[in-house]
């Protein structure tokens, strides 16, 4: 992937070092840029979801420049992104690692696991997108595959390795319009 590059010379994937709060973020960004371009041609709705929060302290130097001072999250978020395609509900969320070779498993809540779950149970496909940053490849994970790595993490490993990604989970190639063309590698998943 290091070799595709867009017409402006940019590449079409550029990994950074992010610090822990903000893992994930780079990942989002290629799954915003994919939002957008499914919701421009079309294909798909899916949005970001916002994180609750409390606004305690907004301060007004001027009219035009309010600036908030405080503020709480209400409640835990609980996944990324939700929306429709081809009629149907999807839930997911995005994590991301520097880890080349595994993903550690207490990077999902267990709100947002819980969350996952009940999408499931009512008939909505639930997921998660895992990128292993520094290696550039990119997994969607089922919720129904997820959920059995979450149960043996109680009693044993505490991680999913990149061999147990590359047998259980969907590898999702890069390329141009999106460059994480996500919705492929759900079609395929849906299809096997």
């Amino acid at each position: 992937m290091k070799n595709i590059r867009y017409p402006n010379g940019k590449p079409a994937y550029q990994p950074e070092k992010i610090s822990v709060k903000n893992r994930g973020i780079q990942t989002e960004k290629l799954v915003n840029e994919a939002n957008e371009f499914y919701l421009n041609s079309g294909r798909a709705v899916i949005h970001k979801k916002p994180t609750p929060v409390q606004i305690v302290t907004v301060d007004y130097p001027k009219r035009s420049a309010a600036r908030i001072k405080e503020a709480y999250f209400k409640t835990p978020s609980t996944t990324d992104y939700n929306g429709v395609y081809n009629e149907r509900y999807i839930d997911f969320d995005v994590k991301e690692t520097q880890s080349t070779t595994s993903f550690p498993l207490r990077n999902i809540h267990p709100h947002q696991i819980n969350h996952l779950a009940a999408v499931h149970a009512q008939g909505g496909d639930a997921f998660i997108l895992v990128a292993f940053a520094r290696l550039e490849r990119f997994y969607l994970l089922p919720y129904a595959v997820l959920s059995k790595f979450v149960f043996r993490s109680k009693t044993g490993r505490k991680s999913m390795t990149l061999e147990e990604f590359e047998t259980h989970a969907y590898a999702i190639a890069l390329g141009f319009q999106p460059t994480l063309n996500y919705l492929d590698t759900y079609d395929a998943w849906k299809k096997s």
